[in-house]
């Protein structure tokens, strides 16, 4: 071999073990980062396991019923009732007139009550109180 051909092997060599070395080097640090978060997971999951007798996790919170007397009749229907129920018919159970005022502002408080969870609307106009899911069989499931 010549000595042309021996230094361009040589500079070659020397390029690749400068690639390798900085390939290296962003490898280290992408292993450092990965340390570091996965330090900080371990960190966090410890705190949680900490905290988590003190916390209620039975269930997400349970909404409020909106301040008003309304509200409070409103539900007591429902709960004396255990049918569904249109705004008409809660004029009659409230002995409210059934005039469309009265008959307007049931079926918005209604809507309301629907959209914080205390009551379904089965179909349009028609209100109830939610029934509990059952608990869904393993010929229910699909896979």
């Amino acid at each position: 071999m010549t000595d042309a051909v021996v230094g361009h092997l040589l500079d070659a060599i020397e390029l690749r073990e400068r690639q390798l070395a900085e390939q290296v080097g962003e490898l280290a640090a992408r292993l450092r980062e990965a340390e570091a978060e996965r330090e900080a997971l371990a960190i966090t999951a410890k705190t949680i396991r900490a905290l988590a007798p003190e916390l209620e996790l039975d269930g997400p919170p349970t909404p409020t019923l909106p301040d008003g007397a309304a509200y409070q009749q409103i539900m007591g229907v429902f709960e004396h009732e255990h049918r569904a129920l249109r705004a008409r018919d809660l004029c009659l159970a409230l002995d409210l007139p059934v005039l469309p005022k009265h008959v307007e502002g049931a079926r918005a408080k209604l809507k309301r009550l629907v959209s914080l969870g205390f009551l379904d609307e089965s179909e349009p106009g028609l209100f109830a109180q939610p029934r509990p899911e059952a608990q869904a069989t393993p010929a229910d499931q699909r896979p």
